[in-house]
């Protein structure tokens, strides 16, 4: 397995764990007993945390490639009309 499928396999799997955590924060809020514990108001930040990472490299994967392609303007190159 590549390391661009491990990413996209981590990210999703970080981000129905992020939903989960939003979801119960919810429901432990909607419950109305005052203010929830603070373990289940800052559970969210470490998916949330984890979902920033590997979707800023998702996002600069492409680019990141691309790197050494730079194509010059040469003689065999005509442009399309």
């Amino acid at each position: 397995m590549s390391g661009s499928t491990w990413f996209r396999r981590t990210h999703r799997w970080v981000s129905m764990a992020f939903t989960a955590t939003v979801i119960a924060n919810f429901v432990v809020r909607a419950q109305g007993q005052g203010e929830p514990p603070a373990w289940v108001t800052y559970a969210p930040l470490l998916p949330l945390s984890l979902l920033l990472l590997t979707g800023l490299y998702l996002f600069a994967l492409p680019y990141l490639g691309r790197r050494g392609e730079r194509r010059s303007i040469g003689a065999g190159d005509e442009p399309c009309t």
